[in-house]
């Protein structure tokens, strides 16, 4: 850290309640967002509350640093990047302070998303809705001005705004709100009256000049936003900060205007065979009191359509150009009848579209609009080095010009010899186009300028704005001198008098020095080959333990592979959701931070990697830290819109940090789980003693970290394997048909052998033959997450040795445990670097899923017996990670009687041996609370999971038993042992404090 970031740190640690980071490892994750730059700040201050702001700009103020406001990260144009301090209002600052029957007030780090779903309490929403409103703040809402599709129905920001707290440039706390220009002279400090006096003196002097060089668009998103600011002789200064990108003050609390939910409304989908004939369509329904009219391309109808089952036979293959039109009233018959209107109109009168579908159902309804709202993460899942790259992807024409311009947008692009998505919200002449370039290719960045240059200058010819809501940032503020010529040194003179210092995101919206901005474009190429080797965890391989030595990878991907799945993250932050749509990131809905995103691991070894950070950064505290944040749950990998394998990223870099440095206490109980599990079913009687005496209990949560308040199953007196092997299950068969080895696992071999011998049981009454390998191991999957690959390869090693032998003898491997299933099929093939662990992995099936395959075939048993039981069922993440349907839950649905609830309620928390230890007991059960409630309802008799370590979680403060589904199967049957009590739950050993 050098010395002027030391006393940035040491001077506000003085002043604020807040957090404040300076070290390298961590400004990496603030360096980027998800437009095409990288600035690394000086400094990042977590504010608790408005006054950690005040002063931290006070202070930036008298030590001339630049400040720069940050909500989620997910700008576009490099609109929060800058060179000296980041606020980041995400992480605290996100309460919802007040809710009356038509305004809320918010703080600027509350989700977008997260307020409407508080809304939809009393029947209310907030119009606006940019799309990526599920993990964008309202604070940058307000810096953006966002609209979104909803604009025809809801305006853009600055419309909702009744009042605002802001902190001046000169640390001042002010609240903003319209005023009479008689009352100017009494607002409450001498600033605002500085301010707004001057600003209405601004307006009066230059209206001529103000409206003869506006846009001719809708929504004017570049520049600053001077309509209305002055109207009646009332000046409302937040009509000017809606849009202003931090540049003029910063905003710590609004006070919005909500809107009524619409009662009814519906989707007519309008094909085309060409695209001009859309954008005519469009124009022609602006007038029609339409809510929103969507255009899509056929790009992204093509990675849709072959992406994701839902649109294949939805979207015809030969459309060149879809619009997805919405309506809204009072009932659904009346939304129905007018979106028939829409559709004969644009189909049989105009003849401009060719097809067309009609819904008012509310699930198909938010299916098609989930197609609009992702299209530019659908795009990101283009195969090769071309990315729709965000540069000049936010334009607006007057509405009557669109078909002309996309035209002209076409000419630029066939010029030279590139392609581009284009999206639009096409009523309102608002345009997304992204061309389709390699980031990494100097000569493409040149070309996207130049493209740029010709782009915007048919975009000013035609009257139209270089940005609609997604801000000038760092990609369009060199531009705006351009599109307003006379009327740009206005903006000047208004950042003058709101900043005198210059000190609020100095470069945005007016510019503080001349540079292209293709100068900070991030860097994503290798700043040099590491030395991969064969890439194998190797437990013969001698590691040398020096820092220096930069020995990545690791795994089995090359260095080239894993620089690519580090950068195709483009920072979009979906993985940032609290949504209920997906289950990322567990971790990050618990601990709203940056550094516990899943985007913030691909960001820091895209850092290492492209030589943004020495490659020792891996193996410090800083870095452990951060990764420390994954339990390697995959929700990520199946939930990121790009599919980003972020849970591999982290496993190199865990690795790498644990190579250096050892595991900790916490990582040691964690990755060595079956070792102690060993130990203890050796003397089970002494071990179960042990795990229930509060002595014990107190020393082994001293000395290991294991939590004394974690409820523990007991070891079994026996453990499955010895048992198997007195029933003569250790010995291959010789039989002919289907042959199952049963890859048991520890849970199942130590603690449940009930589970197991109901498995058994179940394959048995479906005349399936049952091998349990007398050699096989535990899988390792602990050991993996914690990333000890060390032990865990050698643990690989010898499962893969003696499963894919069997596997070549005909059997096909099955385990009841997910988290084996996940070790087996994913994870063995990142360890070992052999064709017996792709074998392996192939021939590997959970257990639901092997008999859901019978019953598909016709080959399972259905002599079901009744069962009377409303069943609570929660899907573990690592199977959610392996399948996309529920096996289980469809297995249970075969039994006669039963009733089976599906709770998606999220993660656990318990993450397979997480939960286990004395730092993260807590959390984990803050983590999956809300599943933990869910199951608690009345109407459940019974949970189901198929993860032991979710069972544990739910049963740990839960009130009623958990079992696998395959008891309940092997129940219906009647093949479970009789004395089996599934009402009652596991007996646990727990020393209660």
């Amino acid at each position: 850290m050098d010395l002027e970031r030391e006393r940035i740190r040491a001077d506000l640690r003085g002043v604020l309640d807040g957090e404040i980071r300076c070290d390298d490892t961590f400004l990496e994750l603030y360096s980027t967002d998800a437009s095409l730059f990288q600035v690394k700040p000086l400094a990042v201050v977590r504010p608790r509350r408005t006054s950690d702001v005040s002063a931290t700009v006070q202070y930036a103020t008298e030590n001339q640093i630049p400040i720069h406001a940050r909500g989620a990260g997910t700008g576009m144009a490099g609109e929060s990047l800058g060179t000296g301090i980041v606020i980041d209002f995400a992480h605290s600052m996100r309460r919802i302070l007040e809710t009356e029957d038509d305004w809320v007030r918010v703080q600027p780090g509350v989700v977008l998303a997260n307020l409407n779903r508080h809304l939809a309490q009393r029947d209310r929403i907030f119009g606006p809705d940019p799309a990526t409103r599920s993990v964008t703040t309202m604070g940058s809402v307000i810096a953006l001005d966002a609209s979104g599709s909803h604009w025809p129905q809801h305006g853009s920001a600055r419309d909702h705004i009744l009042e605002l707290q802001v902190v001046l440039a000169n640390g001042e706390v002010a609240t903003i709100k319209p005023t009479h220009l008689d009352q100017v002279a009494h607002l409450e400090s001498p600033e605002l009256v500085r301010i707004t006096s001057g600003i209405a003196e601004l307006m009066e002097s230059n209206a001529d000049k103000i409206k003869g060089n506006l846009p001719k668009t809708f929504n004017q998103g570049s520049g600053y936003r001077l309509s209305g600011v002055v109207d009646n002789e009332v000046v409302d200064l937040a009509k000017i900060l809606a849009g202003s990108e931090g540049s003029l003050a910063l905003v710590t609390q609004a006070k919005l205007r909500t809107s009524a939910r619409s009662k009814a409304r519906g989707l007519v989908l309008l094909f085309f065979e060409r695209l001009d004939n859309a954008a005519k369509a469009a124009v022609q329904l602006s007038s029609a009191g339409i809510s929103a009219c969507d255009l899509l391309d056929r790009r992204i109808l093509a990675i849709a359509r072959e992406t994701d089952p839902r649109y294949s036979n939805l979207i015809p293959e030969n459309a060149e150009a879809m619009l997805l039109v919405e309506f809204s009233g009072e009932t659904q018959a009346d939304v129905h009848a007018e979106l028939e209107k829409i559709a004969d109109r644009i189909r049989r009168r105009r003849k401009l579209a060719f097809h067309s579908l009609i819904t008012t159902s509310p699930k198909e309804v938010g299916t098609y609009w989930e197609l609009a709202r992702r299209m530019t993460p659908i795009l990101y899942r283009l195969k090769g080095n071309t990315r729709p790259l965000p540069f000049i992807e936010d334009m607006t024409v007057p509405p009557q010009q669109l078909p002309n311009f996309l035209t002209k947008v076409q000419d630029v692009m066939k010029r030279h010899e590139t392609i581009a998505s284009i999206f639009a919200h096409a009523a309102h002449g608002h345009l997304h186009v992204r061309p389709l370039l390699n980031m990494a290719n100097r000569d493409d960045l040149a070309k996207l300028e130049r493209i740029a240059d010709e782009t915007y200058e048919e975009l000013f010819q035609l009257g139209g704005s270089l940005s609609g809501e997604s801000g000038d940032g760092i990609s369009r503020t060199p531009y705006l001198p351009r599109q307003y010529g006379p009327l740009y040194d206005l903006f000047g003179r208004i950042k003058r008098l709101f900043d005198p210092a210059g000190i609020l995101n100095p470069g945005k919206k007016v510019l503080s020095s001349t540079f292209s901005p293709m100068e900070l474009v991030r860097r994503v190429e290798l700043a040099s080959q590491p030395e991969a080797g064969n890439g194998s965890t190797d437990t013969n391989k001698k590691k040398d333990n020096d820092p220096s030595e930069f020995e990545l990878p690791i795994l089995t991907w090359s260095a080239e592979e894993m620089a690519t799945a580090a950068r195709s993250c483009h920072g979009c932050g979906r993985c940032r959701t609290y949504g209920t749509d997906t289950r990322m990131c567990p971790v990050f809905r618990f601990d709203s931070r940056e550094d516990a995103s899943p985007r913030a691991k691909a960001n820091l070894l895209r850092g290492v990697l492209s030589g943004q950070l020495p490659p020792e950064s891996l193996d410090s505290p800083e870095t452990k830290e951060i990764l420390d944040t994954c339990f390697h749950c995959h929700q990520c990998r199946i939930d990121c819109p790009s599919n980003v394998d972020i849970p591999n990223i982290v496993l190199e870099m865990r690795a790498r940090n644990v190579d250096a440095n050892g595991l900790t206490q916490d990582g040691s109980l964690q990755a060595k789980i079956h070792r102690w599990a060993l130990w203890g079913n050796r003397f089970p009687r002494v071990a179960n003693w042990a795990l229930g005496n509060r002595a014990m209990r107190w020393l082994m949560e001293r000395f290991i970290g294991l939590a004394k308040q974690r409820k523990l199953p007991r070891l079994a007196n026996r453990s499955f394997v010895k048992q198997a092997a007195r029933r003569g299950l250790t010995t291959a068969t010789r039989r002919s048909g289907r042959k199952v080895l049963y890859f048991v696992d520890l849970y199942a071999n130590l603690f449940d052998t009930q589970l197991a011998q109901a498995f058994v049981n179940v394959l048995d009454h479906n005349r399936i033959s049952v091998y349990v390998h007398p050699n096989q191991q535990v899988s390792g999957m602990p050991s993996i997450s914690q990333g000890a690959v060390t032990m865990a390869a050698r643990l690989a090693h010898k499962n893969v040795k003696s499963l894919a032998e069997a596997v070549r003898q005909g059997y096909t491997i099955v385990a009841t445990e997910p988290s084996a299933v996940m070790a087996l099929t994913h994870e063995y093939r990142n360890l070992l670097d052999s064709d017996d662990a792709k074998i392996v992995a192939e021939n590997t099936r959970e257990a639901c899923e092997f008999l859901w395959d019978l019953h598909h075939h016709g080959e399972l048993e259905l002599d079901l017996k009744p069962m009377n039981l409303t069943v609570g069922f929660h899907v573990p993440c690592h199977l959610r990670a392996l399948h996309e349907a529920s096996y289980g839950q469809r297995i249970l649905q075969l039994i006669p009687g039963l009733s089976v609830r599906p709770i998606e309620k999220g993660c656990s928390g318990m993450a397979g041996t997480f939960g286990l230890t004395t730092n993260n007991f807590r959390s984990s059960l803050r983590i999956g609370w809300d599943l933990i409630v869910a199951m608690r309802a009345k109407q459940i008799q019974i949970g189901s999971t198929e993860c032991s370590a979710c069972k544990m979680q739910i049963e740990q403060a839960g009130n009623k038993a958990v079992v696998h589904p395959i008891k309940l199967l092997a129940k219906s049957y009647g093949v479970l042992d009789p004395d089996v009590d599934l009402f009652s739950p596991s007996p646990h050993d727990l020393f209660v404090t």
